[in-house]
């Protein structure tokens, strides 16, 4: 509890730093930087080349989350809950116990509002801690991603939705692809933190796909920056390797037994 109340503690005094992890390595570096940790279902498409984040299983979160959690000492860990793993009260119990449990993690990420407010008061009922998602919700989305709160109607409901989240005790939202205004209103209405992604300044916080701001993926979404091209040092040290052992450089006396 102590890690959630330094992350709500920072609404309107500092921004919350989120990334995502999928292994120990990553995870150790990221934990230098980061007051949350997210292993997100992206690791569908980013590890995995799903089209969807619908072919994510419970097992794989499990497995990455426990690699995960090997690199984690300070920040907020926080695992995402598969598709169809929280369709009812009893499969959402049953299911963020098990991530809890297996994962030692210190909450599970649900998408969606009025829907799934059932489960999510279950589960913070029985001491399991809940960051919500509103906005685009890429586990339920159909056709092309598409960013939200753009009419009257649209609007009101992320609103509606945040503020149901937050009585029923959510500790954060993530904002996803939510128009400027609309993510500035919620922002500002709720006494939680928002965590945006493509969802402008105004949200108490951002979270990114660290593969993406690190380049190496090659996506092309409105929202991600490249903050560096780790893809050329990447080629730069294989390309290095493999002139060395074609030139008989590697391995040296040094490298050898």
């Amino acid at each position: 509890m102590k890690k959630i109340q330094n992350i709500t503690k920072k609404k309107n005094k500092t921004k919350i730093v989120c990334l995502t992890a999928y292994s120990k390595n990553i995870a150790e570096e990221i934990d230098k930087y980061a007051d949350i940790v997210l292993v997100g279902d992206s690791l569908g498409s980013v590890l995995y080349n799903y089209t969807t984040t619908r072919k994510v299983s419970l097992t794989e979160m499990i497995n990455h989350s426990k690699s995960v959690k090997m690199g984690v000492k300070k920040s907020l860990l926080v695992v995402d809950m598969p598709y169809k793993t929280y369709d009812t009260n009893n499969s959402a119990l049953k299911n963020a116990k098990k991530i809890i449990q297996e994962t030692k993690c210190d909450a599970v990420k649900l998408e969606g509002g009025k829907k799934v407010i059932k489960q999510i008061r279950l589960l913070i009922k029985n001491k399991i801690s809940v960051m919500g998602h509103l906005g685009l919700l890429p586990q339920t989305a159909k056709g092309k991603f598409k960013s939200k709160g753009k009419n009257s109607r649209e609007a009101k409901q992320l609103m509606d939705d945040a503020m149901l989240l937050q009585k029923n005790g959510v500790f954060a939202i993530v904002l996803e692809c939510v128009s400027t205004s609309v993510a500035k209103q919620i922002t500002q209405k709720l006494s939680i933190p928002t965590i945006g992604i493509g969802s402008s300044v105004h949200c108490d916080g951002q979270v990114l796909v660290t593969d993406d701001l690190l380049g190496i993926n090659d996506t092309k979404i409105r929202f991600v920056k490249k903050f560096m091209n780790l893809k050329k040092y990447i080629n730069l040290g294989l390309k290095k390797f493999s002139q060395e052992v074609r030139s008989k450089r590697y391995p040296s006396k040094k490298h050898s037994y």
